[in-house]
């Protein structure tokens, strides 16, 4: 098995694709989706610690039988798990992927 090094003319195009606006653009997009999506979900998290760590009280209303504020918000933490990757796979098919195909195809046309 041998590992193929990347000539120089391979690596100043992979230099050159990152320096390109196209590239820039999806980084942008990229961080303007995962930063704030990222930070709201932290957030909802540590409110879920906090609340559990520090209003037992609030935390252990039962609201129909057994089930507790505690479980619902447990619950709503992979509730809003499987939202974000929802959200995120509809906002790349939209707004990342026809970037990076762009990427893509202009790097395969220069590689022929």
């Amino acid at each position: 098995m041998t590992t193929e090094v990347p000539s120089e003319s391979s690596t100043e195009r992979y230099q050159a694709v990152q320096r390109s606006e196209d590239f820039q653009r999806l980084r942008r997009k990229l961080r303007s989706f995962i930063f704030p999506m990222t930070i709201a979900f932290f957030l909802w998290y540590l409110l879920y610690v906090i609340l559990s760590a520090y209003a037992r009280g609030f935390m252990s209303i039962k609201v129909v039988g057994n089930i507790n504020i505690a479980l619902i918000f447990g619950l709503l933490q992979f509730v809003s798990t499987f939202l974000i990757a929802w959200y995120y796979a509809r906002y790349a098919n939209r707004e990342l992927d026809p970037i990076a195909d762009s990427i893509r195809n202009k790097m395969e046309e220069g590689a022929e």
